[in-house]
């Protein structure tokens, strides 16, 4: 299989004050294309900073960060920008749409820092609608949509680059029982896809969703084990 991700002794110190705090201790981990990774532990674990590591949304202290056989360890905030764009797709709890703009214009907007033309934006942006059910909800403003159909939104935007790795940050946080079921579901068809998903939550229910389950304590993986029980979205 291809490795998609290589973190080795990573670690990260943060001066809070006169205070230290470690928030990872030294993690190695691997993840290959075409995975579906939960990544769980108590609050302080460590599981948010390594999402943000491999987001290149952070920069390790110490170790080193291997994305698709580029080292990504220490690069520049530009750099890591241009990285993001290229490789990343985000989805978080709290959507982080613009709320003055439509779906379509929400969705299109990490095409416009890569570089596409106006009508190209506006085409796979509305592809990437249709692909998680809303392309009739392209001309809504995000006011306009229940919590469930802005998530969507949030996803279709974080896959309108065909990015390397789709992270998902708390995906179903902010949704009701029924919601966070089609969300799953929807996850669910994008691995069947051949996308490489890691997920960051507390739910245990929902972590059971993906195919591998590391767990995180005090900086460092406690656990990490095959999930031999995938759920499997049930929606009625």
């Amino acid at each position: 299989m291809t490795k998609m991700i290589k973190t080795t002794g990573i670690t990260r110190m943060y001066q809070m004050g006169s205070e230290t705090v470690h928030a990872l201790n030294g993690v190695d981990i691997e993840i290959n294309k075409g995975e579906y990774v939960a990544f769980m532990g108590p609050s302080g674990s460590g599981k948010s900073t390594l999402m943000n590591i491999i987001g290149c949304l952070d920069t390790p202290t110490a170790g080193t960060y291997i994305l698709n056989n580029n080292d990504v360890s220490h690069l520049t905030e530009n750099e890591l920008a241009e990285i993001r764009n290229r490789e990343i797709g985000f989805v978080f709890q709290t959507f982080n749409l613009l709320p003055r703009a439509t779906s379509l214009e929400n969705v299109a907007l990490p095409l416009i820092y890569a570089g596409y033309g106006k009508t190209e934006r506006e085409e796979m942006a509305y592809q990437a609608l249709e692909n998680v059910g809303l392309g009739d909800r392209a001309s809504h403003k995000p006011n306009e949509l229940s919590g469930g159909q802005r998530q969507r939104v949030a996803i279709a935007r974080a896959l309108v680059n065909s990015p390397s790795i789709v992270l998902a940050d708390e995906p179903t946080g902010n949704l009701d029982s029924k919601t966070s079921y089609d969300i799953m579901d929807l996850f669910q068809k994008l691995h069947d896809a051949g996308n490489t998903i890691i997920m960051v939550t507390h739910e245990d229910e929902i972590a059971h969703y993906a195919h591998r389950i590391v767990r995180l304590r005090d900086g460092l993986v406690e656990t990490d084990t095959v999930n031999t029980e995938v759920r499997r979205a049930e929606v009625v």
